[in-house]
């Protein structure tokens, strides 16, 4: 794939950063999906409208530049596991990569190289743990999709002899723990202290630890837990200054804004912002009481190709937004089990239906209703239109249920921040990273 000449540039002019300081400690928050749309949605979702002017939000303030994100070949539309290789490993790679090259080789990723110099580490997330962008920090695999092998990574692939990772927390219960083998009593052997309940997240006391609070992945923020995230990092953050004597390194992902972008899930993707965006806020918090520090955020793509307004109409309707208070699926499922229709609806969405709108949910609904457990087609109908209803009333526009290859923003605060400034690719965000942890 042919660099951009801007890429490029931007590169020769930032060289002179490289070897600028190097903080002592790195905290680097990936928005998984999170495109431009997402956060300038935000900042109109969190407006306050009885002022008169737009608040900035904590991505406003922190914003610095963009990112391109193709990964190595032609297709321009990089997917979650080569976005995450290209920024653990400063190299591009091919779609479903996962910490290897193209010739399916592995690569060094910043935390590893974070673990050989002394530093702790961590990885949280909302999705499993060993999902795509965490799993390019400390695995290497030439499928995205071999969940069991990544996570025995987690164990297998040491640094100087010792796991790599001080501190896991997220979800992937069932791939840590499993009938062939039972990775959570390796690492309890190993000293760390595990915990499968999310309530109990504070009886963490110290590292290393693992942390898994679902089977799989943590349910969307807005059907439960709004704040999981953002617990987590305030969490992580306590649990790495107690360690941070030779410095830390942390990545912290807000996996499920894609998961939201791909579903066309408008009220879904803005709670997965502001969960995000308060995890954020407490990482700022821990650079502004620890200035040696360096936050950087930024994204592996973009998710759904969003657009605030559709159809041809100039406006986009964050009241009707707030006034869903469930993801399009729980709402869906909620319907095929209420017994007043249009009671269940106006509760989980708010929005109020004209009559061929209502009878249309209805007959969808019934044929779910009676579908048989083997088939979807009618249950998909009813998911779909529940999505088209809530995008219409807050005329949100989607062009698709994949990734698009907009360029994605970069945030940056703190000690070397300013060599993140202007448009980067992904990979170039990753060298100066990379170029720091070097230095210690």
């Amino acid at each position: 794939m042919k660099k951009s000449l801007i890429a490029s540039t931007v590169l020769l002019a930032s060289s002179s950063l490289a070897y600028a300081e190097a903080p002592k400690n790195i905290i680097y928050m990936i928005g998984d999906g999170m495109g431009p749309a997402y956060t300038t949605g935000y900042r109109y979702f969190k407006d306050d409208k009885s002022t008169k002017y737009v608040e900035r939000t904590i991505f406003d303030e922190l914003f610095v530049g963009l990112a391109s994100t193709s990964p190595d070949d032609d297709t321009v539309v990089t997917d979650s596991a080569a976005g995450a290789t290209a920024l653990s490993t400063a190299t591009k790679s091919y779609n479903g990569a996962i910490a290897v090259d193209t010739a399916k080789k592995p690569l060094t990723t910043m935390l590893q190289i974070a673990k050989s110099k002394g530093l702790t580490t961590a990885l949280v997330a909302t999705s499993q743990i060993n999902h795509a962008t965490p799993a390019s920090f400390a695995a290497h695999n030439e499928s995205r999709r071999n969940y069991d092998e990544i996570a025995n990574d987690y164990v297998d692939v040491k640094v100087d002899g010792k796991l790599a990772v001080d501190l896991m927390l997220g979800g992937g219960t069932k791939y840590f723990i499993r009938d062939d083998r039972n990775l959570v009593s390796e690492f309890k052997q190993a000293g760390y202290q595990y915990v499968d309940d999310f309530d109990k997240l504070e009886s963490i006391k110290s590292l290393p630890a693992l942390g898994l609070f679902s089977d799989v992945a943590f349910a969307y923020a807005i059907d439960q837990n709004p704040t999981r995230l953002a617990d987590m990092a305030k969490k992580t953050l306590s649990l790495l200054d107690n360690n941070k004597r030779d410095g830390f390194f942390v990545m912290l992902e807000g996996s499920q804004i894609d998961w939201c972008g791909h579903a066309n899930d408008i009220a879904c993707a803005m709670a997965e912002m502001d969960d995000f965006a308060n995890a954020i806020k407490h990482a700022k918090q821990y650079v502004d009481q620890n200035p040696d520090t360096l936050l950087v955020v930024t994204a592996d793509h973009s998710t759904g190709g969003l657009t605030l307004g559709a159809n041809g109409h100039y406006s986009w309707h964050t009241d009707v937004i707030k006034g869903v208070n469930a993801s399009i699926t729980k709402i869906a499922k909620a319907l095929m089990k209420s017994d007043h229709l249009l009671t269940t609806w106006s509760d989980k969405t708010g929005i109020k239906l004209d009559k061929s709108q209502a009878e249309q949910l209805a007959m969808l609904t019934a044929s779910a209703k009676s579908e048989k457990d083997d088939e979807h087609k009618e249950k998909e109908a009813l998911v779909k239109h529940v999505r088209q209803l809530i995008s219409d009333a807050s005329n949100t526009g989607w062009t698709t249920g994949g990734h698009t290859a907009i360029d994605v923003p970069i945030l940056a605060y703190g000690k070397g921040a300013d060599a993140f400034k202007g448009h980067l690719d992904n990979t170039e965000i990753a060298n100066q990273l990379i170029n720091y942890i070097k230095q210690r």
